[in-house]
């Protein structure tokens, strides 16, 4: 058998380099790349000798020798609000939580040091139960942490699920469910048998399992569940070790391998454990969560906007493989900004198979010195898109292509502009280039806004996905948003694939998001640089619509959050004849519900706050949060009109101004006195 050319070199040079690094590593203590990546080129490399025999030599690596079903689901709203847990990824991140809890507790006149609990993070489906008198009345998915969805009869399926508690209790409790390694092997070989496409892990399947509508597949997925934490009851334990034990006494399932723990070391000592350990059990471990034990403790430190004070989760280390950049296509954002993509030879990696990657921009591609036909590291850290992190050089073979950056517009031929992104005021390493489509009518861009507009984070429009809106879009039933609450069930029926139900479903829906909160139709218009969190701040600021579009560009750059770049962007944005021609549109067809006022003492009315550093006992927007309430207001520079300046750990040159021009500035401790 003939073996082509470019497979014996591929061979040489990744024997090569894994003989490098296996030195490096093994014999001189460095490590140039993970072992994840490691075992990914060893991977490539036994493929390739098991596809040509005759290239395996006595020395190559690979020759080392080592030791009924539901019509639809309901929407269940959440008695509890479900958090999640910020991450942490080292141990400087676990000293630093320590700290913040400590320092906090102290501030509320706790001396005493608290305890934590460790507890095995399982990779599942989070599930929230409800039990009435010691019956299971409702199971329901996280869903976005306000709203789920009732999944009771597939997750009565579940054998280690109790449907009736050995005590009569009410209670709330919070869960994973997980399918065990080996049933998922079992059904992937059945799969493969049948010449069925493979699941890429556990977890999705456990969650496909739930999340659909026949109870009878989900009782032959042989599904798990363990329960972690109470949500509410009337008897609550004195501490989160009580808390495990006592679900375990009511016949919940309950990881045994919990911990109490006093110390950073021993905390570092159990997640040094079990990122070894992890493979040998039989469900998908991916890190820790570390929980304040002392229940009193936990009411203390109770929660920022977003996770609880009192708990993070420790994640291990991102996994790491290898592929092969294959091309580089460029795609356009609802922004207008272009984006790089990397089309990779698909590779498994941290549980999902991964065939792209975005490049972000043309200072990364430099940076990483990235050509088409380079092996790359991609490294995938839970949820998060995965990223290409280095380039393996050695590998090249000399037909490598360099990439060049786009000088029009992949959608509409328009030419590109490169715009500088971050504080001018900087240096250049603080700043990056993006390429935008200067056309405001590109159909590419305008296609993305739409896409975003009926999405989860905007209008949050159900039946009205990106597929839909390309089929309305190119049979020129919509050309802009407004355009969505204007159509007729008449012109849905002359279009494939809609017939008299889906198309009054679609209406129903559209006619279902006619109102709409003020921060969410901000976000909706897509103006560059304002995400959810600025629009949030928009629409706390400006009474309506009106005043926001009125707003002059100091207006703009003295809300908090808010610099002269982002003023920019909403200024040019609103000269825009058809943003102008859209917004008009709009409010004739919906309603914007603005945020209530809150009456009660408003004893910091007219006072306007700057706020630099950090503060140990409450986030930025917690304490922005808190201002509002009292009647301040919060901006982003220092001025003699400026009433104080709130400086906590670390504050920047604002506290300086502040000194030089005779601002009053306050401590954290002053600060939370004049809030209370």
């Amino acid at each position: 058998m003939n073996v082509p050319k470019e497979k014996i070199e591929r061979v040489k040079k990744l024997r090569e380099l894994i003989d490098k690094l296996r030195y490096e590593y093994h014999v001189l203590d460095r490590v140039e790349v993970s072992p994840e990546a490691l075992d990914s080129l060893k991977h490539e490399l036994v493929l390739l000798e098991e596809e040509y025999p005759e290239l395996i030599t006595p020395d190559s690596p690979t020759q080392r020798v080592a030791g009924k079903p539901l019509p639809e689901f309901k929407k269940v709203i959440h008695q509890i609000p479900q958090w999640s847990f910020n991450d942490a990824f080292n141990e400087g991140e676990i000293k630093a939580f320590d700290e913040r809890v400590k320092r906090f507790l102290q501030k509320e006149g706790i001396t005493e040091n608290p305890n934590y609990v460790c507890e095995l993070k399982i990779d599942g489906l989070k599930v929230v139960m409800t039990y009435q008198k010691g019956m299971l009345v409702q199971a329901a998915t996280r869903g976005d942490g306000k709203i789920g969805e009732d999944v009771t009869l597939n997750v009565k399926t579940i054998e280690s699920v109790p449907l009736k508690l050995k005590e009569p209790v009410d209670i709330i409790v919070e869960g994973e469910i997980w399918m065990s390694k080996k049933v998922f092997t079992e059904i992937n070989n059945e799969r493969k048998k049948k010449g069925e496409p493979l699941f890429a892990n556990p977890r999705n399947i456990a969650a496909g399992s739930i999340r659909q509508l026949d109870p009878k597949i989900a009782a032959e997925r042989k599904l798990q569940n363990f329960v972690y934490d109470i949500a509410r009851s009337d008897d609550f334990p004195s501490s989160q070790e009580g808390e495990l034990k006592w679900l375990q006494g009511l016949g919940f399932k309950v990881s045994k391998h919990f911990k109490k723990v006093s110390t950073i070391d021993e905390i570092m000592d159990y997640w040094k454990k079990w990122m070894k350990e992890s493979p040998k059990e039989d469900y998908w471990i991916d890190g820790i969560v570390i929980k304040v034990n002392e229940k009193k403790f936990q009411d203390v430190l109770g929660y920022t906007g977003k996770a609880p004070r009192w708990g993070i989760a420790f994640k291990f280390p991102a996994e790491e493989v290898t592929t092969v950049v294959e091309d580089v296509t460029f795609q356009i954002g609802r922004t207008g900004v272009i984006t790089p993509v990397a089309k990779l030879t698909p590779v498994s990696v941290a549980g999902s198979t991964v065939s792209r990657a975005t490049l972000h921009n043309e200072d990364e591609i430099k940076r990483l010195g990235l050509k088409i036909g380079d092996t790359v590291i991609l490294r995938k850290a839970g949820d998060v898109i995965p990223d290409v992190v280095k380039v393996l050089t050695e590998l090249r073979t000399g037909k490598e292509k360099t990439i060049s950056m786009p000088q029009k517009c992949p959608a509409c031929g328009s030419e590109l502009q490169k715009i500088v992104i971050g504080d001018k005021t900087k240096n250049k390493d603080e700043q990056s280039a993006a390429l935008y489509c200067t056309n405001a009518n590109c159909s590419g861009k305008d296609r993305r806004k739409l896409y975003y507009f009926a999405s989860k984070n905007a209008f949050d429009i159900e039946d009205l996905g990106p597929k839909v809106i390309d089929l309305l879009l190119d049979n020129g039933v919509i050309s802009s948003a407004p355009d969505i609450f204007k159509m007729k069930k008449e012109e849905l029926l002359t279009l494939p694939r809609f017939a008299e139900k889906s198309a009054n479903n679609l209406i129903e829906s559209i006619n279902n998001r006619r109102e709409i909160s003020f921060q969410r139709f901000l976000t909706a218009l897509s103006i560059s640089q304002v995400g959810e969190e600025t629009a949030e701040d928009l629409a706390n600021n400006f009474k309506n619509i009106e005043e926001f579009l009125g707003a002059s560009k100091i207006d703009l750059e003295n809300l908090s959050g808010l610099g002269p770049n982002m003023a920019d962007s909403i200024l040019a944005w609103r000269k825009e004849k058809s943003n102008q021609k859209i917004i008009k549109e709009l409010l004739e067809e919906i309603k914007i519900i603005y945020p209530e006022k809150k009456s009660g003492p408003k004893k910091l009315f007219e006072k306007t706050f700057v706020l630099t550093g950090t503060l140990s006992s409450m986030s930025r927007d917690e304490a922005k949060k808190r201002i509002k309430e009292l009647g301040g207001d919060v901006v982003g520079s220092v001025s003699s009109k400026t009433s104080f300046v709130v400086a906590g750990e670390n504050p920047g040159s604002k506290l300086d101004k502040a000194n030089e021009i005779g601002v009053k500035a306050l401590s954290e401790d002053d600060f939370l006195k004049l809030l209370k």
